[in-house]
């Protein structure tokens, strides 16, 4: 009998509304929206983006948990990894009971068909599944219908003899497990590259050719086993992970479109080279929304709140870094005082301090928006933080 699992919920939604709303919900933020995406407080003014937060794929995959573990009261609950990438969110998840396969001392080894495993919005690999299966797990899957589009593509590319050239970090789930799609079929083949400088050195080789080890040895983690760049870049189709940078990708695109036609001509290159838009359209409505409010508000500096490992947020910070001092940070806490915060610079991969933020006096205008990852109540501890130190003096408020 085949594993059973559950790919739209466990039908009780409602039984798990009230936990949902007080781990995650925020009245401070649905008031904040209600009065023009302002919030108003002494010198403080901030604008909050119209799109942040908790997109519908990630509500989904959390509500499946809650779901998962108020189904199976009485059985061991697993994650294959993070839901998510957002602290808060993982840990709520570890203090209902739910054991995450990635955590020190969990192994798949232990796992049975008595055992429920919860697939995170990510996705999972075919190689992941089909173990999970072969033990007889039940299993919940939450992967999120933007990901699932990527893989159709991936999975056409694948029986149409492309390589699926994906847009996005090797090491990110997501990633792997959308690369996996590609090898379902016999030739199946993937290469992965992570930006315009990596895009460049493919596309020169797509023109030039090279020197083949030099190429595998750049992209040995990034290739499919047995990708030969000498045969497998003749037809590309490109795929995205769902939360990178747009203009990026597009970007990319145009230059593996101009690479193709460089060494086949316009109208080979029609036939050699193919394109989808696979970022999620709530990654691309919050970079759309914060845009939207760098050119039409005057902002002193940007707060991106999110987890350190979400790329959706990481690329908020990147857009905002580009026009004014911008400051991601994973919590409330982050704001340390009035010269100090806790914070990950664009690129960095690690917190550091930096002294000065926050101007002294005068009127303070700033800019908040959080990734797809982070719930309302983390953006209200934010800003309600950020109104106690921009109007206190000497522990008092202005």
């Amino acid at each position: 009998m085949p594993p059973l699992i559950f790919r739209k919920g466990l039908d009780l939604k409602e039984a798990v509304a009230g936990q949902l709303a007080e781990s995650y919900h925020s009245p401070v933020i649905t008031r904040i929206k209600e009065s023009g995406y302002q919030y108003a407080s002494g010198r403080l003014l901030a604008h909050l983006a119209r799109e942040f937060g908790f997109c519908y794929g990630v509500d989904r995959a959390v509500d499946y948990a809650y779901q998962a573990r108020t189904r199976f009261p009485d059985r061991t609950v697993y994650l294959t990894g993070e839901i998510i990438h957002n602290p808060h969110v993982n840990d709520k998840l570890r203090s209902l009971g739910i054991r995450f396969l990635s955590d020190p001392g969990q192994s798949f080894d232990s796992l049975g068909a008595d055992d429920v495993v919860i697939l995170p919005a990510f996705g999972v690999t075919i190689a992941m599944l089909q173990r999970l299966s072969a033990l007889g797990c039940t299993m919940v899957d939450t992967t999120c219908g933007s990901v699932l589009n990527v893989w159709k593509n991936v999975k056409r590319y694948a029986q149409d003899g492309f390589t699926a050239v994906i847009h996005g970090k090797y090491w990110h789930e997501e990633t792997q497990a959308t690369a996996s799609q590609a090898l379902q079929y016999p030739g199946g083949r993937y290469l992965v590259v992570y930006d315009k400088d990596e895009t460049a050195r493919v596309c020169e080789y797509i023109r030039h050719g090279g020197n083949r080890a030099a190429f595998m040895e750049r992209f040995r983690e990034a290739a499919s086993d047995g990708f030969d760049p000498d045969l497998h870049l003749d037809r590309v189709g490109l795929a995205n992970q769902t939360t990178m940078l747009s203009s990026e990708s597009l970007e990319i695109g145009e230059m593996f479109r101009a690479a193709m036609a460089d060494r086949f001509g316009d109208a080979a290159a029609a036939e050699r080279y193919r394109a989808f838009d696979t970022i999620c359209s709530a990654t691309q409505d919050r970079q759309d929304a914060v845009i939207r409010l760098l050119d039409t508000e005057r902002i002193d500096l940007m707060l991106v709140i999110g987890g350190y490992n979400s790329s959706n947020t990481c690329n908020l910070a990147r857009i905002c870094a580009a026009r004014l001092p911008t400051y991601h940070i994973a919590d409330h806490d982050r704001l340390i005082d009035r010269d100090r915060i806790r914070h990950k610079p664009v690129g960095d991969k690690s917190e550091r301090d930096a002294y000065g933020w926050l101007p002294p006096s005068g009127e303070l205008r700033v800019g908040v928006t959080s990734g797809a990852s982070t719930p309302d109540n983390i953006v209200e501890r934010v800003i309600l933080n950020l109104d106690a130190l921009a109007n206190e003096t000497n522990g008092q408020r202005d």
